[in-house]
């Protein structure tokens, strides 16, 4: 089965189109006549940047330069710059941003990871759900107990270091964490986390550990059925398939063996998923090109 994207792109385009000239006649119908056309200011943004991330996508050199981009400033570990709240989160800031954006829209009540290393990801999630956790106090008038939440965070690492494990469990946002140490492509595992995984309605997954071809299939297979319709399950560490072959001359994985050939392979099969390009053309700079997939059914 051909990969499946979240919209026809001449389809959007259209659409893109028609919405923008009429936003256009609005704005030259009250320049020429003084009179108020109702323009949605707010819709009229919207669709600016729909075509800006429409026009990315179509600029093949631009995205060229940003994988060029990529590939130098890895030899510095850049993404080892930053960190979420006082720990490390290894991550890029665009796809900080985009998951952000992701948690917002969702809304999950669960988020599933796999790799904790420093636990910054645990933490940024942690703190997205807390956000969320106020907006629903201040929206329908309600106290909020800060340490209490029906929403958590579910962290999955073969090897928890005790100095990682001690500053997230004494971090403030550790009440909404819980960990499991032992294999993310383990049996027994992969059972505790779907028996924790039954007790929650919206559920979005982050696979982000072994990042070789078939421990990310394994994962992708073990956990993207639990991700609700309209969730995602974000793939990371697909741009290694964009990567020289010598890059990684000390890990498992490799331009031929890695996350984004796992999800070519798992996609085939899954319709219930789609490729949402739309992210990554809006990001340029992310360790998940084609690593953003979303349930639609």
């Amino acid at each position: 089965m051909p990969f499946q994207f979240t919209s026809d792109k001449t389809i959007v385009k259209q659409s893109l189109k028609i919405s923008l000239a009429a936003d256009t006649k609005k704005v030259e119908f009250a320049k020429t006549t003084g009179r108020n056309p109702k323009v949605n200011k707010i819709k009229e943004f919207e669709l600016e940047v729909a075509n800006n991330v429409s026009r990315l996508g179509d600029d093949i050199p631009i995205q060229q330069s940003s994988i060029k981009w990529f590939e130098e400033t890895a030899k510095y570990n850049y993404s080892y710059n930053f960190s979420w709240m006082n720990r490390p989160i290894i991550q890029v800031p665009q796809d900080m941003v985009a998951m952000q954006e992701l948690i917002y829209s969702i809304k999950p009540d669960l988020i599933i990871e796999t790799g904790i290393a420093h636990g910054g990801s645990l933490i940024f999630s942690a703190s997205m759900l807390a956000l969320l956790d106020m907006q629903d106090a201040i929206t329908n008038s309600q106290m909020l107990n800060p340490k209490r939440s029906s929403r958590k965070v579910l962290g999955i690492d073969i090897d928890i270091r005790q100095h990682n494990r001690d500053a997230i469990q004494a971090h403030p946002m550790s009440s909404r964490i819980t960990m499991l140490e032992g294999s993310s492509t383990s049996g027994q595992i992969v059972e505790q986390v779907k028996e924790i995984a039954k007790d929650y309605q919206t559920i979005l997954v982050c696979l982000d550990s072994n990042h070789t071809h078939e421990h990310v299939l394994a994962e992708l297979e073990a956990y993207a059925p639990l991700v609700t319709k309209n969730s995602y399950c974000v793939v990371f560490d697909t741009i290694v398939d964009d990567m020289p072959d010598d890059m990684y001359p000390n890990r498992p994985w490799s331009k031929s063996n890695n996350p984004k050939t796992a999800v070519r392979e798992y996609i085939k099969n899954h319709s219930e998923f789609v490729i949402d390009k739309e992210i990554p053309h809006k990001l340029l700079i992310t360790v998940a090109p084609d690593g953003y997939l979303k349930r639609v059914k």
